[in-house]
């Protein structure tokens, strides 16, 4: 059984930081699809080869909003934080400050 995503030992850890260590982990591995398939895209001249990695990024996308949702359901506060910062106009370091006060 795989326990390099436990930091504590795992059977002491509920079944619930389990599940979130699992859709943390399942985020960073989105993350990580996601960035190499930008690099295959930068690199890649055949059209129709670019078309199916270009989908096929999409769905790491999909995949990666999913756990971040899921996430973000379970943790009230990042959900307050994120919404200051995502898809608002401004400086977002700025952004992110104001978010992070207004959530504690």
């Amino acid at each position: 059984m795989a326990t390099d995503q436990y930091h504590e030992p795992a059977a002491e850890l509920s079944q619930k930081t389990r599940t979130f260590a699992r859709m943390i982990t399942g985020l960073i591995e989105e993350a990580e699809a996601i960035g190499w398939y930008e690099q295959r895209l930068s690199l890649e001249k055949d059209e129709v080869a670019h078309a199916i990695m270009e989908n096929a990024q999409k769905e790491e996308f999909k995949h990666f909003s999913m756990d971040l949702e899921f996430l973000l359901r379970h943790k009230p506060a990042w959900r307050q934080i994120l919404k200051g910062i995502v898809m608002v106009e401004g400086d977002i370091v700025k952004n992110a400050e104001k978010a992070e006060k207004a959530a504690d």
